[in-house]
């Protein structure tokens, strides 16, 4: 029978005394020789392998192998004979799949020589932009597929011929009413109707509804032939030819999959990577030559010329050379569109699929281009001016919006060519009258390294071009793309910006005028002074301050900064640039403002090597942080808060003025009065200044005069004021203990006090829920482990000759009386035995630890009886209120939790107290046997406790122990 004395046993005088310096030692590991070569876990392991002597003998083939090691063999290596598991792996590897991987690896090197690489401009890269830079606020009309009762899928039942029949009638059907024309759309309304039509597509091909799909591409096809909106030509053959790449996968892998039936590719590699003509199969053949039987029968030259190039891969299941054939048939085609918009975009799709399927053949390509030089006149034809007239557009808003079909048709032209090609294109560009189009698009698409060499040749080529025509600012603008990613000769490199300039800041326009500057400030930052780029910023005010021309020209006032600050790392030399600020003053849109200077900041912090207390630099960031500051308010996501936090403390971080303490502190007292509204900030703040404080007392070695004793109380006082603002409870407390262990430090008792008494107020006020990263937990987990860290700090305050002793911790247990615990926990008697700890501490003649020139309580009171009686009176209540709680605790729903509690309080008596006292003794033996007495103890824990004693027993002093290893038998858990 297991119980508790109704009174806790008196522990007047019978705290253990602690010798902490002979327990330390005793407890330490034996430190032993260690000789050369011998075995040591960080050493590193080196085998050296020696070669395998095969022996053979008649009738048996063995082989052995032996290696020997400079220091320890390694056991894995050992094991494996100096091979690693993947090793062996590798080298058990099926020899078919091994060729086949070197087959693999053989074709696509083949056809990485033969295509395109990494290098080649995607054209999903120039997708999103064509759809954003060529927009409509006009009415849009589109055709919509309906469909008829015909299109649904012919059953299992149904006869061939039956089924061919009625295909043929229902292409038929595409010209007798199937479809609806839908007027007034708006641009957004036009590309969901698209994007309905390619889900359309999707829909009947996955019901095996092949020629309805077929039907929809023709459809979408014809709407190439439109331009009665002709500003928006370019965005709409990006949306249909998307349409048109679906159905060409779409066929190209129904086909494929036939011919995989009866073939499994090797690995590594696909089908479409290395079969034969002989692998196709005859139904794959039929298939495949149905699909461009039904293209052939399309009547539309544009809808047949878009289909036939959506599947031109399929030719590969029908000979090797097909699609070499049948490239120059369908460059020929394009001769009969008229209209040259269409036929130089209907150029740029068939270049785009060439060089997916077929990137090797080159010569195509350049007869495409040529072909669409020889026409070049048409675009000032009669006919095309007077479509520009009805549609009130102007020749050179006309030309842009050949600019993407025609830079994609030279990029794929240029790839990996010879500078010879560029020349050539030169020479090209001097015969025709007016070719200040394919100037742009020749600067656009061939090695920036080719047209820096020859920016002169450029330039002067420019100069030449009708101003009439294509705008010749853009020119500069392709000149200037190209000379941001290469240098030209040194010698040339300021006749190029004179010439570019002079023509840039003529422009009138502002959008014209910034989009050119925007270009060209990268290659002044790069290869010209400070001064310079000062001049280009006061020529860009200068440009866009009147009519505030700037509010249009947000995101590439943003990009000049960017560029900027990609040059210049120097921050000195950037603020010395007097019109740097008012450049960025004329970001007056507050979001965009905020982002301006989140990159400053951020550039700041990640080249700053040293820190600073430059005047300019400082005034100039305190703006900056001052403008993300401001941009807080009450709905400003704690996400956007935090790294705003993140931005303005690493500012603060990197502010030092040496040894002039008193200017850092004053620096730190303005900082508060900015940046108020963040709380991350005021914390680092209060960091910062208690930093402050230990730098002081490092410098006077702990030795304060009246002047730097005044300066480190001016340091605690701004902390005090400045903690009470911060919400986080747990913030707060934290930092009333961390200021008042640095004022602690510093021989500010007073100040240390205040704020110890300030977190013992704050402890009342601590909620039982708190949020934390969103979710709300119960806070005593929190509470309690900072109580345990107070205490520790506690244990050192020496005692206000005024207030009584251990009045701190008093004020403390009265406060951890009266809060109100969850009912389920039993963090507030986790606490009671933390403060027995911190009592059974205060009680020793010397304590573990000091502060320096601190005297603590056994200095002041060197081990008095009265002061030990009120420490014993202290812990005989708490263990009077420990017990109490333990008896609570005999319910079957909570014998875990008072078995715990039990061996906790085991142990604390354990290592603190007296055990030669009876009554302690006893309580010991029945905390031990209600640990164990429902089975709820950890039995390997209970031996090693059991160990521990024994061991405990056999060193001097600690004799009486023996008697208490022999009373506390082990319990097993049945």
């Amino acid at each position: 029978m297991v119980s508790l004395q109704n009174a806790p046993p008196s522990l007047e005088g019978h705290s253990r005394e602690r010798n902490y310096k002979a327990e330390l030692e005793a407890c330490r590991l034996e430190a032993g020789p260690l000789e050369f070569g011998d075995f040591h876990p960080l050493k590193l392991i080196t085998v050296t392998e020696s070669k395998a002597k095969k022996v053979a003998r008649k009738g048996s083939t063995s082989s052995t192998s032996s290696s020997s090691s400079s220091s320890v063999v390694d056991p894995l290596s050992s094991m494996l004979d100096g091979s690693d598991p993947l090793s062996l792996f590798a080298a058990t590897t099926d020899p078919l799949s091994a060729a086949a991987g070197t087959m693999g690896k053989t074709n696509r090197d083949k056809q990485e020589d033969a295509g395109v690489g990494a290098d080649f401009d995607l054209w999903s890269g120039k997708r999103s932009y064509i759809l954003t830079r060529y927009t409509t606020t006009e009415k849009l009309s589109i055709n919509l597929f309906l469909g008829s009762e015909k299109d649904k899928a012919t059953g299992p039942g149904s006869a061939v011929s039956e089924k061919v029949r009625t295909r043929l009638e229902e292409l038929d059907d595409l010209e007798e009413g199937s479809q609806k024309e839908l007027l007034n759309l708006s641009q957004q309304d036009y590309i969901n109707r698209i994007g309905e039509l390619n889900q359309s597509l999707k829909d009947a091909w996955a019901t095996d509804q092949k020629v309805k799909a077929l039907k929809i591409v023709i459809q979408c096809s014809k709407l190439l032939s439109d331009t009665s909106v002709i500003q928006f030509y370019p965005s709409k053959f990006v949306l249909i030819t998307d349409i048109l790449d679906t159905f060409g996968k779409l066929v190209h892998e129904r086909i494929l999959s036939m011919c995989t039936k009866s073939r499994i590719p090797l690995a590594g590699t696909t089908m479409s990577d290395n079969f034969g003509q002989d692998e196709v199969n005859e139904t794959a053949k039929e298939t495949c030559l149905n699909w461009f039987f039904k293209v052939a029968s399309i009547r539309e030259l544009i809808s047949r010329f878009y289909v036939e190039v959506a599947i031109l891969k399929c030719n590969t299941f029908l000979s090797k050379t097909g699609i070499s054939e049948t490239l120059p048939r369908l460059t020929l085609m394009i001769r009969g569109i008229g209209d040259p918009l269409v036929a130089v975009y209907a150029r740029a799709y068939l270049c785009r699929v060439g060089m997916e399927v077929a990137p090797h053949l080159k010569d195509n390509l350049n007869k495409n281009f040529f072909d669409f030089l020889s026409t070049f006149k048409q675009i000032h034809g009669e006919t095309v001016q007077n479509q520009l007239a009805a549609q009130r557009v102007e020749i050179p808003t006309y030309l842009t919006l050949y600019s993407p079909a025609i830079d994609w048709i030279l990029q794929c032209i240029a790839y990996r060519a010879p500078e010879a090609l560029l020349t050539e294109m030169m020479d090209r560009c001097k015969k025709l009258a007016n070719n200040a189009l394919l100037l742009n698009s020749v600067m656009s698409a061939f090695r920036p390294e080719f047209i820096a060499a020859r920016s002169l040749d450029f330039i002067g080529m420019i100069k030449d071009c009708e101003e009439s025509g294509f705008p010749k600012h853009l020119l500069f603008q392709s000149l200037g793309l190209n000379l941001a990613r290469a240098d030209p000769p040194e010698n040339d490199k300021l006749q190029i910006l004179n010439v570019a300039w002079k023509v840039i800041t003529k422009l009138k326009n502002p959008q014209d005028y910034i989009n050119s500057a925007e270009v060209w400030i990268d290659y002044i930052c790069r290869h010209f002074a400070k001064r310079d780029v000062n001049t280009v910023l006061a020529d860009v005010i200068k440009h866009l301050t009147p009519d505030r021309a700037f509010e249009d020209a947000y995101p590439q006032l943003q990009s000049i900064i960017t560029k900027i600050l990609d040059q210049f790392h120097d921050f000195a030399v950037l603020f010395s640039m007097d019109k740097f600020l008012p450049f960025l003053d004329m970001v007056q849109k507050e979001s965009v403002r905020v982002e301006v200077c989140k990159s400053i900041m951020e550039v700041f912090i990640r080249q700053q090597q040293e820190v600073t207390r430059d005047p300019v630099i400082l005034n100039a960031l305190m703006h900056i942080c001052k403008t993300m500051h401001d941009s807080v308010n009450a709905l400003t996501l704690e996400d956007e808060k935090r790294s705003l936090a993140v931005l303005i403390n690493g500012f603060i971080r990197m502010v030092s003025f040496g040894r002039d303490f008193e200017q850092q502190l004053s620096f730190y007292v303005a900082a508060r009065a900015t940046f108020c509204n963040l709380e991350p900030v005021l914390i680092q703040l209060i960091h910062r200044v208690n930093r402050l404080a230990m730098e002081t007392k490092k410098v006077v070695r702990g030795n304060h005069s009246r002047k730097t004793a005044a300066f480190v109380r001016a340091c605690a006082a701004y902390c005090f004021i400045t903690i009470p603002s911060l919400t986080n409870i747990f913030a707060r407390l934290n930092l009333y203990l961390h200021s008042g262990q640095i004022a602690l430090a510093n021989q500010c008792l007073s100040q240390a006090d205040a704020f110890f008494k300030a977190a013992i107020s704050l402890v009342a006020e601590v909620p039982k829920m708190i949020n934390i990263d969103g979710k709300m937990k119960s806070s005593e987990g929190y509470l309690l482990e900072f109580l345990s860290n107070f205490f520790s700090t506690l244990l050192i305050v020496p005692d206000h000759p005024e207030q009584g002793v251990l009045y701190l911790v008093r004020g403390l247990l009265n406060i951890i009386q009266d809060y109100i615990w969850e009912d389920q926990t039993d963090t507030k008697v986790r606490i009671y035995i933390n403060v027995l700890h911190l009592l059974a501490a205060a009680s020793q003649e010397t304590y573990l630890y000091h502060v320096d020139k601190v005297d603590s309580n056994d200095n002041l009171y060197g081990s008095d009886p009265k002061f030990l009686s009120e420490i014993n009176k202290l812990a005989e209540t708490l263990i009077g209120q420990i017990l109490d709680h333990l008896k609570t605790l005999g319910k079957e729903e909570t014998l875990k939790r008072q078995s715990a509690l039990s061996l906790s309080l085991f142990n604390s008596i354990l290592i603190h107290g007296d055990l030669q006292n009876n009554k302690l003794h006893q309580l010991t033996i029945n905390l031990c046997n209600l640990a164990q007495k429902h089975g709820f103890a950890d039995t390997k824990a209970m031996v090693r406790t059991l160990e521990h004693i024994k061991w405990q027993s056999r060193q001097p002093n600690m004799r009486h122990l023996a008697d208490l290893a022999l009373r506390l038998p082990l319990q097993s858990r049945t």
